[in-house]
């Protein structure tokens, strides 16, 4: 068969695959049996999954398609989470091409009035490199928006719209959760400040482009990154390698950050290049639930410890 009937075949054998689970194969669904009325909801990531959990509670039934440890960037669903998809009354995504691998998946399952970005209404970082493809509007934006917990209050903002507008029975049990959490976000973003501030001027490198919005609200400098884009599977030239470990020389960074869903060799062959600390942090998923970042705001105190100690 011609190779270029191949974009039009996918979704379209994705979507029989999806009825063929869902009518034949209760057990392949990841999502309860619709029996309580209850409503059914999938986060693609387990930090919007957390934040889609605070505000739903009992009230929902949550699926979460990319669970704690796995990298969003890469994702690729099993049959049972297409299931998943298809059967949902609401697929809350990240946004900002964060689930690109998703995409079309999305397209073919979900009803786009179902599909929810969290991220909408956040003021977004464009990236200009040329490491990256331009998005469909002529831009690549930073889809790390959750590393600002102030983005996070939008989230629930659009989370708890959605909720209320699918399910008005619990309207006022969605608003006053979402209003409960958005009180410890920004109680998170003012222990932040206090944490960052006295280390100001702070340069951080990262094992990728993550730190972005972090830096635009606290005033940290992120000065380089191992792999020079927003997504982690884009892959570095040794000449930017090269420069990059030039630049921790001259500006005197302490320490690489390396996220939890990357392989970290290359940031460990920087380190062990300039003679730097290679610390751990948690980019794109939140640790397990006996972990040290189980939730969103555990996570955000995890990675700010991690940004104070690299400045030591």
């Amino acid at each position: 068969m011609s190779s270029k009937h191949t974009p039009i075949l996918i979704p379209i054998l994705i979507l029989i695959l999806t009825l063929t689970l869902a009518a034949c194969s209760p057990g392949g669904n990841a999502a309860p049996a619709a029996d309580d009325g209850k409503l059914h909801v999938v986060a693609t990531t387990s930090i919007i999954g957390d934040v889609v959990s605070n505000i739903g509670d009992d009230d929902i039934h949550l699926t979460v398609l990319i669970l704690a440890g796995s990298d969003p960037h890469s994702f690729e669903p099993s049959p049972q989470q297409i299931a998943a998809l298809s059967d949902a009354d609401l697929v809350f995504v990240n946004g900002f091409d964060l689930e690109q691998t998703l995409l079309p998946i999305l397209e073919s399952t979900a009803p786009e009035d179902k599909v929810v970005a969290v991220s909408e209404g956040v003021e977004p970082i464009v990236f200009s490199g040329d490491e990256e493809q331009a998005g469909v509007d002529g831009h690549r934006y930073d889809p790390h928006t959750w590393m600002d917990p102030n983005n996070v209050i939008i989230w629930t903002e659009n989370i708890e719209r959605a909720l209320s507008q699918a399910d008005p029975t619990h309207a006022e049990a969605y608003h006053a959760r979402a209003e409960a959490y958005r009180q410890q976000l920004r109680e998170l973003d003012a222990w932040i400040r206090q944490q960052i501030e006295p280390l100001l001027p702070l340069k951080v490198v990262t094992d990728h482009k993550v730190f972005g919005y972090f830096a635009r609200r606290y005033g940290i400098e992120q000065v380089g990154a191992i792999i020079p884009a927003y997504s982690s599977m884009a892959q570095p030239s040794a000449q930017e390698l090269a420069q990059l470990e030039d630049a921790i020389r001259q500006l005197g960074v302490k320490a690489v950050l390396v996220g939890n869903t990357v392989n970290p060799q290359l940031a460990r062959q920087v380190a062990e290049d300039t003679g730097v600390k290679l610390i751990p942090i948690y980019t794109g998923s939140l640790s397990g639930p006996d972990g040290p970042a189980s939730t969103y705001l555990d996570f955000m105190r995890y990675n700010v410890k991690a940004i104070v100690e690299a400045a030591q």
